[in-house]
Order: C-alpha cells, then structure tokens, then sequence
C-alpha cells in the first residue's frame, strides 16, 4: 500500500510544481516549449505506469461486490473521458491543460473549458465504481480528486491571465460539459482535433475490449459485464 500512496504522491507532484508559473515559464526558457512537453509527457506517462504496477501489487480488499451494471457504467464513461482527454491535448485552450499552444480555443472548449479535468473525473470515476475494493478507492478517487480540485486552481490562474478577457470567455466556454448546448446558446462543431480524438478513442477503446485491458490488467470488461 505506501508504494501505492508514493506513486500517487509522485505523480500529484509533476502535476502541481511545474505548472507553477514561475517554474514551468522558467523550464520553457531553457528547453524551449516542445522539448519542455516532450519531457513532461513522458515522465507523466512513466509516472502513471508506475501508478497502476503499484495498484496492480497491492492486495485486494473488497469494499463492495462489483456487477455488471456497474462494469456497464464504466464501458460509458471510460471511452468517454479517454475521447476528452485527447481531444483537451490536442486543441489550443487559454484555460486548461493542453500540449497546443495558442489563444483561439478548439471546439471542444466550447463545450467544456476543461476538457481534460472531466475526461479524467469521468474515466476515474467509472472504474471506481466497477472495482468496489480499497485499492482502486485509493488509485481513481485519488485522481478523481486531484481532477476536481484542478478546476478552481486553474480558473484561478485563467482568471488571472485573461484579465478582463475572463468574464467573456466564461460565457463563451462553460465550466459543465454540455451546458450551452442544452440551453440552445451553442451549436455543435467538430474540428480536426476533436476528430482525431474520436478516431483515436474509438481504436484504443477497440483494442481493450479485444483483449488489451485483459492483457494489461488482468480483468475484461465485456465479462465483467455480463456477471
């Protein structure tokens, strides 16, 4: 279990320390922005292996009994919030976390102005409720959180960038996903970034339920669903 907290902890970390202004403008100075992201990412992603071998060799202690019902809710927000995710990475966004530098936002900040935050908050969230044990409470709740309290600190940082901006961009770019278009203030776009994340989601989402997560991760979530 405290390899499992010293991942997360690990990982908590290069996601709070550099975004700093101070440290993450200072690292972009030196490395220059693509090698700076380069770096960045393939850390992270080290880092989150680590996460999950860490989960993966903690022992199991079930808090409640698993069902199908609840595998089903995972096979709808995991592809959901991996499509997020990528789509939030590949399209310029003033407000959040992305690897594309620019100040027009994508489309899929139309929808949400934290793309990523959400996909994260809803791929987290639909595990947790498919394990039901202690280490998977301690592994998506924790990231669960960490999404969730991204939200207010980087509004706060948004807030402060965009200056008298702010105020307009928020109405243009709501904090819930959906929210001006379901009150009929936006219409639906779909630009090149959001299209590769679908093409992208929909392949990775393929693959695991052929047999990928099963590799992975020892659990096949078609039988899951079917308990």
């Amino acid at each position: 279990m405290s390899q499992l907290y010293l991942a997360l902890i690990a990982f908590v970390l290069l996601h709070s320390v550099p975004a700093l202004p101070a440290i993450r403008n200072g690292a972009i100075a030196i490395l220059g922005r693509k090698t700076y992201l380069l770096i960045y990412s393939i850390v992270s992603t080290l880092l989150l292996v680590w996460v999950f071998h860490a989960a993966l060799n903690t022992p199991y202690v079930e808090l409640w009994e698993p069902s199908g019902g609840h595998a089903t809710v995972t096979l709808v927000l995991a592809p959901l919030g991996i499509f997020l995710v990528l789509a939030g990475l590949f399209t310029p966004n003033p407000a959040s976390i992305t690897l594309r530098h620019g100040d027009q936002p994508g489309a899929i900040v139309a929808l949400t102005r934290h793309p990523v935050l959400w996909g994260f908050l809803f791929w987290s969230g639909g595990h947790l409720i498919a394990n039901g044990d202690l280490r998977s409470l301690i592994l998506f709740g924790g990231l669960g959180l960490f999404s969730a309290a991204g939200f207010l600190m980087l509004d706060r940082r948004a807030r402060r960038r965009l200056g008298m901006g702010w105020s307009a961009f928020c109405t243009d770019h709501p904090l819930l996903p959906l929210a001006k278009l379901l009150t009929g203030r936006n219409r639906m776009r779909v630009d090149t970034p959001m299209a590769l994340a679908f093409a992208l989601t929909a392949t990775m989402t393929l693959w695991l339920l052929l047999g990928g997560h099963a590799f992975l991760f020892g659990a096949d979530p078609l039988i899951m669903a079917t308990m």
